[in-house]
């Protein structure tokens, strides 16, 4: 369990804030803030350094000054009966934050820091889910906007590393499966999909004609050899290469603000918004 100092603001009125130091005793004297820790004795707000507070080591059973993280948690739960789409995450910010989100229907969005690009003051970023892939999918993700079904199979041949998925010249495969997509099968009653492998290529000329997608079958949890007959094939798109956002009532978000070495710099965050749009089941 970890230890946190809680902080009363009179403007508030209320409990806004936890911090990462935790004192042995703490007193305001002479418009100064002092604690004690360890027998030391520390005076608070006195130089430009933020988030730099003392701990106890358990390694070596000394208290140390550390830099710690900034962390923020809210939530948008705007019209809380209807179900919406959360496509994006903007920062007024000065700079970009970590951000991780959850909902009531899926709990794994990410935005890293770095992906978030600046246009005109602030801070843009498309929501990715990190729910799992591969063989690893969960039963809900099944029912997500990123899943897509193609057809059934006309044959299957090639190797493991090259299997090549060949369907009829009159099913459009489409034009959104990409290289990096994660290919699905699965046999009669088709309620228990089954992964294939990872797309390699997607050749599509229907006037030799060549209608197949190239999957690599050895990556880690694929099922080979591929059934040749009655097998129903889809995908699920790359959760980092195509946003899809994620889906819920509402949409709790936590930003992150770690040290990049040494003393961190004072940051601002004004305002924290989204792009919502109702889903239509």
């Amino acid at each position: 369990m970890t230890d946190y100092t809680l902080t009363y603001s009179e403007g508030a009125k209320g409990w806004t804030s936890f911090f990462s130091y935790y004192p042995d005793f703490m007193i305001g004297m002479n418009q100064f803030f002092y604690s004690f820790a360890g027998g030391n004795l520390y005076r608070h707000n006195t130089n430009e350094a933020r988030n730099k507070f003392y701990y106890l080591n358990t390694d070596t059973d000394q208290w140390e000054l550390k830099t710690f993280e900034s962390k923020i948690v809210s939530l948008f739960n705007e019209n809380p009966l209807e179900n919406k789409l959360f496509k994006t995450i903007e920062l007024e910010s000065d700079e970009a934050w970590l951000c991780n989100i959850s909902t009531d229907i899926q709990n794994s969005g990410l935005i890293e820091s770095n992906w978030f690009e600046q246009k005109e003051g602030a801070w843009y970023g498309f929501i990715r889910s990190n729910l799992p892939t591969g063989a690893d999918v969960t039963e809900l993700q099944f029912e997500l906007r990123s899943l897509n079904g193609i057809a059934q199979s006309f044959s299957v041949g090639g190797t493991p590393t090259n299997y090549q998925v060949n369907f009829a010249s009159s099913i459009d495969i489409g034009s959104i499966v990409s290289v990096g997509d994660y290919l699905y099968y699965a046999l009669p009653p088709y309620d228990t999909p089954v992964f294939a492998g990872e797309i390699k290529e997607v050749n599509i000329d229907k006037r030799i004609p060549i209608n197949q997608i190239v999957i690599d079958g050895t990556v880690s949890g694929a099922t080979n050899p591929i059934p040749i007959n009655d097998a129903y094939f889809l995908y699920i798109k790359n959760p980092i290469a195509e946003s899809h956002g994620i889906m819920g009532h509402y949409c709790e978000f936590t930003l992150t603000l770690e040290p990049s070495g040494g003393d961190m710099a004072a940051s601002e965050l004004f305002a924290v918004g989204s792009e919502v749009m109702k889903s239509f089941p």
